[in-house]
């Protein structure tokens, strides 16, 4: 099915524009302190904790956030829920923007970031990170191929270099040519190997925490922990789509997409249902549920992340509840927040480095990941503004 869909073309300078270079800028002055003078001078990391905000949030967060992108594509391009094939471009746009971001983090998390290319030469196989950081690679990858048609859309018969680059405006539409053929032939397969990529890294985040069986808090240390990873991610994927959907057209003037996105809302019930299922399943079994009403922090970060899940489940069942534009918008926030802090607990929260270690981000650590959120929503908007994504709206 194919859809129309147009640039915004808007006018780009706007105060917005001048808020989000205003935490990039803040994000850069303190990017020098950590490339320039180490993680001492800006971050509150230290021996036991070597995992800070910068993994909790910008790493696991963000892969988890993106989940719209391969959660949309499977159910419109695989299960074939075509009606709703508006929402798909918005979605890869936003898993690729997001992906990008969370390979630049790494590059703040690393202590020797300039070995970042050692996982494409020095193999490891018996290691999770070197399968993460492949499964990332690659779909990322993947997700810059299902945006190339866009690209393709926007430019090809239309290429006009200026000056003495005009002699290669014949052969760069040539070469957008061949990129439309092979996008045509083969984009089945891609849209089929980002499902799966998608469901190795993700679940693989939760196999790395089964490497600290004595740190992390029993409520979140469980054998289940991969599977409870892609499952909430999955649960993530459609909420996202919402919530970016109800503030792209808040902020771009457009007419809210209110019964396309009450539509595909029907699915969050079923993954989140199916994700709770599983947790509660997993917290009996192994007979630490109690754990959570002992009054404690983490017993309290559980039941608030239960709670954030639990509420979006029993109203998202009614379909009234759906169409309803604001209550929908917030069950997504509620669920975003859920796997926020899901993962918050599970990096953070729930590790317990002994008494005399604590960790708590300084403001170098808040104002760079500002700066990533920044770069993100700029990064967004760059992209709609200049290339066919949002359907036309009629």
């Amino acid at each position: 099915m194919n859809i129309k869909a147009l640039p915004l073309r808007h006018r780009f300078w706007t105060p917005n524009v001048a808020v989000l270079l205003f935490f990039m800028a803040s994000g850069v002055v303190f990017a020098y302190f950590r490339f320039f003078h180490g993680f001492a001078s800006v971050t509150n990391l230290n021996p036991a904790y070597p995992f800070g905000i910068w993994i909790a949030f910008d790493v696991a967060c963000g892969v988890a956030l993106a989940a719209g992108g391969f959660t949309t594509a499977a159910i419109v391009e695989i299960f074939g829920r075509h009606k709703y094939h508006a929402l798909v471009r918005p979605a890869i746009l936003t898993a690729f923007i997001g992906y990008f971001l969370v390979g630049l983090a790494v590059f703040f998390d690393l202590g020797k970031y300039y070995n970042i290319w050692h996982a494409l030469v020095y193999w490891n196989g018996t290691s999770v990170l070197f399968e993460v950081a492949w499964c990332v690679m690659l779909y990322l990858t993947v997700l810059a191929i299902e945006n190339l048609p866009n690209v393709i859309e926007q430019f090809r018969g239309k290429v006009a270099l200026p000056g003495f680059l005009s002699g290669l405006n014949g052969p760069t539409d040539w070469l957008l040519g061949k990129a439309d053929g092979f996008c045509r032939r083969t984009m089945a397969f891609f849209v089929i190997a980002g499902v799966v990529l998608s469901f190795g890294h993700q679940s693989s985040l939760g196999t790395m925490m089964l490497i600290a069986p004595y740190k992390l808090h029993e409520l979140w240390y469980t054998p289940l922990s991969p599977l409870l990873f892609l499952t909430s991610a999955v649960s993530v994927g459609i909420p996202m789509v919402v919530f970016e959907g109800t503030l792209a057209a808040k902020f771009f003037g457009r007419k809210p997409e209110t019964e396309l996105l009450a539509g595909i809302a029907k699915y969050i019930p079923l993954f989140l249902g199916t994700y709770l299922l599983l947790r509660l399943g997993d917290l009996a079994y192994r007979g630490v549920l109690a754990t959570a009403f002992d009054g404690s922090l983490q017993g309290n970060a559980f039941l608030l992340e239960f709670a954030l899940f639990a509420v979006p489940y029993f109203v998202l069942k009614r379909r009234r509840s759906r169409q309803n534009p604001t209550l929908l918008f917030l069950c997504s926030l509620s669920v975003i927040c859920a796997v926020v802090l899901n993962r918050f607990n599970v990096f953070l929260i729930g590790m317990d480095m002994g008494p005399e270690y604590s960790y708590f981000p300084s403001v170098g650590e808040w104002a760079i990941t500002f700066a990533f959120i920044a770069f993100g929503v700029l990064l967004y908007k760059i992209g709609v503004n200049y290339l066919p994504i949002l359907e036309e709206e009629h």
